[in-house]
């Protein structure tokens, strides 16, 4: 398997780097945003460039950026645009080729059948199985499991010599639940993190040879590990999620593995990042902090403006099916349209003084950190829930909260995250 990951890996990652290189190097400002020395605050100049240059730019052959909010919404609900995967028309046949005999089978959250890169109508009968259990209701119901997940933490905090609210705080509620949800043992919390730690590079181009071997080689660890509980769940199903994805359906066993990890990912992934960015926001806007502490009910709101201001997910993009006229332009088909979410949250022209975080923001919940249309983010509601609980219980029980030195970035472009965020607390 090692020789067609490499293989792999230099079509997927070491090529596409090379190119980008270049690109950022000859001025292009989407290279800058994913390889330029600014990439890890990504890139708000190479950003507002795009911007500049108009609704829609092209940047390469068949390659469209838009950083608009009306486009990439529209682009995000309109069915003739298809998610992008490695193997699609935006390479060229000779890589889509090589691409396809090197498929190592392993469930990557940034390939199919993940239901993250898969179109209607695959990506309805995996939706369908399990989109009861993140509705509203069914996530409404698990509110107080939260709130006793969110309180045990923040009691454990005050003992913890010199805690670091990543990997004792945002990184331990949305596991806590997700793993409950889905019918996962509590002794696998810390290699359920594992996974997700070395998988999430997998969604950004341009990773070393270093950083793709340890993602594929614990793909691999969860996909065994998955088929194992999977058969056991067929024989004996729970009321979990996951029993919902083994017998609701006709699924191959392919199939049922990179939904349940993708399933896992999502479900703590983007959750975690919104919970460190957003109490590294906090902490920079002590007005803010205080409006929450006088108007506690305020805190939902002050979610979507964390969610706008500083999202957990960069870049999205699509793919066309079609010959597609929008934006006073010609998109051929088989076409790429690279979507900067993190433009959109800040366009001007639907948020008013973007730059500005404000939890009092009356159209905060424009944003479209959780996507839109048939992909928007299927556990969105409980995001939302785990991100104002946990939030408000931890600010209100650490007033004075302070970070200890500046937190620690993952360094991905795709993930807008934190790695560590060592941090104070309040004395009692």
């Amino acid at each position: 398997m090692l020789a067609r990951a490499w293989i792999r890996w230099l079509f997927l990652h070491r090529v596409a780097r090379t190119y980008l290189l270049v690109s950022a190097r000859r001025g292009d400002p989407f290279a800058q945003i994913v390889v330029g020395p600014d990439r890890e605050r990504g890139a708000p100049r190479a950003v507002e460039e795009i911007r500049q240059r108009g609704r829609m730019s092209t940047i390469a052959q068949q390659v469209r950026v838009t950083a608009d909010h009306e486009l990439c919404r529209l682009i995000l609900r309109d069915r003739r645009f298809g998610t992008v995967t490695p193997n699609n028309r935006a390479l060229p046949k000779s890589i889509r080729w090589i691409l396809t005999r090197t498929d190592l089978g392993l469930p990557n959250l940034a390939e199919p059948p993940s239901m993250l890169v898969t179109d209607p109508p695959e990506h309805t009968k995996y939706r369908r199985l399990v989109g009861q259990a993140f509705a509203p209701k069914a996530i409404a119901k698990l509110e107080q499991r939260v709130v006793e997940v969110t309180d045990d933490l923040i009691e454990r905090l005050k003992s913890t010599p010199r805690p670091d609210l990543i990997s004792d705080f945002s990184e331990q509620l949305p596991i806590a639940i997700i793993a409950e949800i889905l019918g996962l043992p509590a002794d696998m919390h810390s290699t359920l993190l594992r996974w997700g730690d070395t998988g999430a590079p997998l969604l950004d181009r341009g990773l070393t040879w270093a950083a793709f071997r340890r993602a594929i080689e614990d793909l691999a660890e969860g996909q065994r590990y998955f088929e194992q509980h999977i058969a056991g769940l067929a024989a004996e199903p729970g009321d979990d999620v996951l029993s919902l994805l083994v017998t609701g359906g006709e699924l191959t066993c392919r199939e049922q593995v990179a939904n349940a990890a993708l399933l896992l990912d999502a479900g703590f992934l983007t959750t975690v990042n919104m919970l460190g960015n957003g109490i590294v926001l906090l902490t920079r806007h002590p007005d803010q902090l205080e409006l929450l502490a006088a108007q506690p009910e305020l805190w939902p709101g002050a979610v979507e403006e964390i969610l706008r201001y500083d999202g957990p997910i960069r870049i999205t993009g699509r793919i066309a099916s079609c010959d597609i006229d929008i934006a006073e332009q010609h998109v051929e088909s088989g076409s790429l349209v690279l979507l900067l979410l993190q433009g959109a949250n800040k366009d001007p022209a639907v948020f008013p003084d973007p730059e500005r975080f404000d939890v009092t923001r009356a159209n905060a919940a424009e944003h479209l950190s959780f996507s839109s249309g048939v992909h928007s983010c299927l556990g969105a509601h409980l995001a939302r829930l785990e991100g104002a609980i946990g939030l408000r219980a931890l600010f209100e029980r650490y007033p004075d909260l302070r970070l200890d030195g500046p937190p620690i970035p993952r360094g991905l472009v795709n993930l807008n995250s934190y790695r560590s965020m060592p941090a104070e607390l309040s004395a009692d």
